[in-house]
C-alpha cells in the first residue's frame, strides 16, 4: 500500500503512546443540569484534545459509537499553532523556529499532518468496533487526509465523501480571478471495521417514488396477458408472470399510469446499498446564536447522528468549537426520545464562556429564539471537566505526583488489560484492595496517595493477605492480579495461590 510521507512523521508516528494519562477533574460549578457527576452524564472537557483523548481511554476505549470532528482546514488564514510536546529535539527545534501556521509557512501541510496523526490514532482506539467517523474538511487538506486515514484506519475503512454547501461569496464586478469558488466543503466518512453499518442518510424532503414501464423487450407468450385493459406492445412482454403481477397490484407496487392507463411498477427510491452523497441542501455554517465564531450547522450533524442506529449512541467531538455537536445530540434526543450522549473537547479559553454556555442555553431554553423547541429548552445535563496532573508512575517514587485511588485504578486496569471502566466506577471494595472483577480475574490495588504509607508495611502483599485474596478469588474460579508497592513472598509462591503480582510503579503489563 502506498504511504504518505511528511516532515516529522517519524517523530509523531508513535507519539500517542508517549502522551501521559491525565485524570478528568470535574468542575461542578461549571457543570449544568440534574445529572452532573453521574457515570452516564454528557461531558465537556476543557484541555488540549490530544491529552483529553488519552484521558478518555480508561473509560471509553472501544465504546464511542460515532466521532464527528471539524479540525482546522489549514487554509493558511487561521494562524493555528502546533504545540504537541514531542520528545524529539529535532522536532522541537523545527517548531521553535516557526510561529503560527499561516499561508506564509511552506511547511504548514507537514505540521497539520503532525497534529492530526496522533489524534486520529487515539480516536481509533476510542471507537467501538462498529463505530463510524466523520471528518469535515475542504480542498486544502482533503487529499492528505484521505492518504493519512488509509494508513491509520486502513484502505477499506473509507466509505464515502459527502458534499456540503459553502456560504456563497459573490464577485461584484466582472474581472479576472485566480479560480472559481468550490461551492462546497466535504465530510469524509469512515468505518472502523466491516461491522460498521449505518442507516442510509435522508434529506428533509423524502424522494418521491419513481414509476417505470412494466414491459420489456422480447416475446414470451406466457407473459403477454391483458393488464389494466392493455396487452404488451408489439415485440415486447410484461416483466413478470400474471400471478406475480396480481401480487404487486395488491401491494401497491404495480398500477395503471394515471394519464395513459398503461401498467407501470414502482422503483424503490432508497437503495440501501448506495449513499446519497449530495448534501448541498445543507449549508455548513449558520449564525443563529450570535457567537464569536461561526457555527457548524446543527442539521448537518443531526443528519450524521441519524445514520447511527443506536438511540443511546456515544458521540464524540474533539474539536468542539461552539458546541454544535452537543446541540445536535440534544435535538436528536428531543425529537425521537433517544438517550444519546455527547463528549466535547475544546482547548481554547472559550470552552466555558462559549462552548459550555451555548449548551446551557440550549438545555434551559432561549426566550428570543424563533424555534419553539429552543425557546422551551431541549433539557439535558453535562459535567464540565478539566485535565489533572499527569499520572507518571516514576514520580510516585519521590511522591511528587500521587493520583487518587480511583484514577490510578482506572489507569492500571486499562494499561494492564485494555479494560475501560472509568475512575468514577472504581473504588476499593475491601481491605485487600479489590476494585474490579471479571469472569476470570479479580483486580486488587494496595495504594493510598501518601508517600509515607507507600513506603511502610500497610501496602505490602504478605502471606496473610495473599491467603485471603486466594480464598476470595479461587472460590469463584478466578485468578487474581495484585498491584502493590511491595511483596513479602516469591512470585512462585504467589503463583501457587493463582496470584500475579505487579509492583508499583513497575510491572504494569503483567496483569493482562
Amino acid at each position: 500500500m502506498p504511504t504518505l510521507e511528511f516532515k516529522g512523521k517519524q517523530h509523531v508516528y508513535a507519539h500517542h503512546l508517549t502522551v501521559p494519562y491525565r485524570p478528568l477533574v470535574p468542575d461542578f460549578e461549571k457543570s449544568h443540569g440534574d445529572n452532573p457527576g453521574q457515570p452516564d452524564d454528557n461531558l465537556i472537557i476543557h484541555g488540549d484534545n490530544l491529552n483529553a483523548l488519552k484521558a478518555l481511554l480508561p473509560r471509553y476505549a472501544g465504546k464511542v459509537d460515532c466521532v464527528y470532528i471539524d479540525p482546522p482546514y489549514n487554509t493558511g488564514n487561521e494562524g493555528w499553532v502546533y504545540n504537541d510536546n514531542v520528545n524529539s529535539p529535532l522536532m522541537r527545534e523545527w517548531l521553535a523556529q516557526n510561529g503560527p501556521v499561516d499561508g506564509e509557512d511552506l511547511e504548514r501541510h507537514d505540521k497539520w499532518l503532525c497534529m492530526m496523526w496522533p489524534r486520529l490514532q487515539l480516536l481509533r482506539e476510542l471507537l467501538a468496533e462498529d463505530g463510524v467517523l466523520f471528518i469535515s474538511i475542504d480542498h486544502n487538506e482533503d487529499h492528505h487526509l484521505r492518504a493519512m486515514m488509509s494508513e491509520v484506519f486502513g484502505e477499506d475503512a473509507y466509505r464515502n465523501t459527502f458534499a456540503v454547501a459553502r456560504v456563497k461569496k459573490s464577485i461584484r464586478e466582472r474581472r479576472k480571478i485566480r479560480g472559481l469558488n468550490f461551492g462546497y466543503n466535504l465530510v469524509q466518512f469512515y468505518g472502523k471495521s466491516s461491522e460498521s453499518l449505518i442507516l442510509p442518510p435522508t434529506k428533509h424532503q423524502p424522494k418521491k417514488a419513481r414509476w417505470h414501464a412494466f414491459d420489456a423487450p422480447g416475446r414470451r407468450p406466457n407473459m403477454e396477458y391483458e393488464l389494466f385493459g392493455h396487452r404488451p406492445p408489439a415485440g415486447r412482454h410484461w416483466m413478470f408472470s400474471e400471478e406475480r403481477a396480481r401480487e404487486l397490484i395488491e401491494a401497491g407496487e404495480l398500477r395503471a399510469n394515471p394519464r395513459t392507463g398503461k401498467p407501470q411498477y414502482r422503483l424503490d427510491p432508497s437503495d440501501e446499498t448506495m449513499l446519497d452523497t449530495d448534501w448541498t441542501d445543507l449549508q455548513e455554517y449558520d449564525n443563529k446564536f450570535n457567537l464569536p465564531n461561526a457555527e457548524k450547522n446543527v442539521e448537518l450533524i443531526k443528519r450524521i447522528i441519524s445514520m447511527v442506529e443506536r438511540p443511546d449512541a456515544v458521540v464524540l467531538d474533539s474539536f468542539a468549537g461552539s458546541g454544535t455537536t452537543a446541540h445536535a445530540v440534544l435535538a436528536a434526543n428531543d425529537a425521537d426520545g433517544g438517550n444519546r450522549r455527547f463528549i466535547l473537547v475544546e482547548c481554547e479559553d472559550y470552552a466555558d464562556s462559549v462552548t459550555a454556555e451555548r449548551v446551557r442555553r440550549v438545555i434551559d431554553g432561549i426566550p428570543d429564539s424563533k424555534d419553539k423547541d429552543l425557546r422551551d429548552g431541549l433539557s439535558g445535563s453535562f459535567t464540565y471537566h478539566t485535565l489533572g496532573d499527569p499520572i507518571e508512575l516514576e514520580a510516585m517514587l519521590s511522591g511528587e505526583a500521587l493520583p487518587d485511588y480511583s484514577s490510578l485504578a482506572a489507569y492500571l486496569l486499562h494499561t494492564a488489560s485494555g479494560i475501560s471502566a472509568g475512575a468514577d466506577a472504581l473504588e476499593q471494595l475491601n481491605e485487600d484492595g479489590l476494585f474490579y472483577e471479571t469472569d476470570e480475574l479479580n483486580y486488587y490495588l494496595l495504594y493510598q496517595p501518601d508517600i509515607e504509607w507507600l513506603r511502610g508495611n500497610e501496602g505490602v502483599l504478605n502471606e496473610l493477605r495473599a491467603m485471603r485474596i486466594e480464598a476470595e478469588s479461587w472460590s469463584r474460579n478466578r485468578r487474581a492480579v495484585v498491584f502493590a508497592p511491595a511483596k513479602y513472598m516469591s512470585q512462585r509462591a504467589l503463583s501457587d495461590r493463582h496470584i500475579t503480582f505487579c509492583q508499583l510503579p513497575y510491572d504494569l503489563h503483567n496483569g493482562g
